[in-house]
């Protein structure tokens, strides 16, 4: 998502446009996108100012850090983002940007739920679902 801030009008203007995950980079192994990212910026210029108000949402399928089980989560985030008008250089890209918010925005240890139990150390059955096979627990 690039703006031309020869382009902006006094009353500013709205983008909108869909990123694959793999433009952007985003899967990891334990949270991965099910779905576009939907972008909407609206852009507004001051004097010597740039001004975003950027709206992000998809959906993320997370891997439980305790038993693995996948779990779907939606994804919404507002930012407001400030960039200095450059006359020798006048495109802005928000792509690094949307990718760094989102990225920042990941949940460090996801878990299914808060009391997940997680697997056995020995067979690795998932003590969410009862007893392992192997008796340990």
């Amino acid at each position: 998502m690039k703006i031309d801030t020869r382009q902006i009008p006094d009353k500013g203007f709205t983008l909108t446009e869909e990123f694959s995950p793999k433009e952007l980079d985003l899967d990891t192994e334990i949270i991965k996108l099910s779905a576009p990212v939907k972008a909407k910026a609206v852009v507004s210029k001051s004097y010597d100012a740039i001004g975003v108000a950027l709206t992000l949402n998809t959906s993320l399928l997370l891997s439980c850090s305790r038993c693995l089980e996948e779990m779907a989560s939606s994804f919404n985030r507002h930012v407001e983002l400030n960039y200095a008008a450059d006359k020798l250089d006048p495109t802005i890209d928000l792509d690094p940007d949307i990718r760094e918010e989102i990225i920042l925005s990941y949940p460090v240890k996801p878990l299914c739920k808060d009391g997940c139990k997680g697997l056995c150390p020995e067979c690795g059955g998932n003590l969410n679902e009862g007893g392992c096979s192997c008796g340990t627990t």
